[in-house]
């Protein structure tokens, strides 16, 4: 069994809902204060309760309903940056969703944008830890949704909003439906990736990668099921955002150790670890990296390559890479 030797060594993650991200007790105690009664998705020990990936979607709206304000999203930042800074993360990326943040109005927007990014200034300057968002529509809630969240992102796109993904059910609509809005971010500068390949299959990786045209997958782990499909992400440079603890818990795999993250890493695709939704799956950072040295034995050498390739992966401008390379450096020597 491979023990990491450093219990927090310096890591970069490129997955995160920033609302998924929320711990139970946070949001808990929001609900509390403005008197809404979300108690039924908790469980009897203060976790979030669901029974399968379309429950979880339910849930996870459902926690957002606290979250009422651009000062209610300062605070959830700074909870989530927070936790993610204690557990060794000094760069992240995470999902950004305007349907929560104003409901796509631009000027609203604008106003929750703000108060998020004074979180990250706070939480750098305090924690280390340096934030960059990904505008993301949520699938489930229609193309005609998904064109107002890119026009959102188009109009703040810069040196903070970097990218513009999608979430939600794989298995709603078709990738292809939302071509405009991906056309709108490119064209705004903003970098691209889309969640596929977890429930919606090879195909929807596919689909990713020539409606889309894509230079990062969210999850794509069922892009092993074709393996002419793995040569392409390969041939192409594709990074997968890959999060074996959400997909677990979910149960795409039975277990760490049938997850594909390795294969695939063996294969010679890009592969990045992150948490995806951590105090759903009941996981973090740490966490991840542990099980995956305990079920592959990788180590210390591994954990610090995987860190500049997901560096290299992020969708941030070349001085902020600079600078985290410089701390990836010294944290790994």
């Amino acid at each position: 069994m491979t023990r990491i030797s450093s219990t927090n060594p310096a890591k970069i993650e490129l997955h995160l809902h920033l609302e998924g991200a929320a711990p139970p007790a946070f949001i808990r105690g929001l609900a509390k204060e403005k008197h809404i009664d979300i108690g039924g998705i908790f469980d009897e020990d203060g976790n979030y309760k669901f029974t399968d990936f379309w429950d979880f979607l339910r849930v996870y709206e459902a926690a957002t309903l606290p979250l009422k304000s651009p000062q209610d999203f300062h605070r959830l930042t700074l909870a989530v940056l927070e936790e993610s800074a204690r557990n060794g993360v000094v760069y992240t990326e995470a999902f950004i969703s305007p349907d929560f943040c104003g409901g796509r109005d631009i000027g609203a927007w604008k106003e929750y944008l703000h108060a998020i990014r004074e979180a990250a200034d706070i939480a750098q300057a305090q924690m280390g830890i340096t934030l960059r968002g990904i505008v993301t529509p949520i699938r489930h809630f229609g193309a005609a949704k998904a064109r107002e969240t890119a026009r959102c992102a188009a109009e703040t796109a810069g040196d903070w909003v970097v990218g513009f993904g999608i979430g939600g059910d794989e298995k709603s609509g078709h990738l292809s439906d939302f071509k405009w809005s991906f056309e709108c971010a490119r064209e705004a500068g903003l970098r691209l990736t889309a969640h596929a390949g977890e429930w919606g299959g090879p195909e929807s990786v596919r689909s990713a990668i020539n409606d889309l045209n894509v230079e990062r997958l969210g999850h794509g782990v069922r892009a092993i099921e074709d393996l002419a499909l793995v040569d392409e992400i390969v041939e192409k440079g594709i990074v997968l955002e890959v999060c074996p603890g959400s997909n677990v818990a979910l149960g795409l795999y039975p277990g760490i150790r049938q997850h594909p993250i390795n294969t695939l890493h063996e294969r010679g695709v890009k592969v990045t670890v992150s948490t995806d939704d951590p105090p759903f799956f009941h996981t973090t950072m740490q966490k991840e990296y542990e099980n995956l040295a305990d079920a592959f034995d990788w180590d210390d050498g591994f954990f610090a390559q995987l860190a500049k390739a997901s560096l290299d992966a992020a969708f941030c401008d070349a001085d902020t890479k600079a600078r985290l390379q410089k701390t990836l450096e010294q944290a790994h020597a």
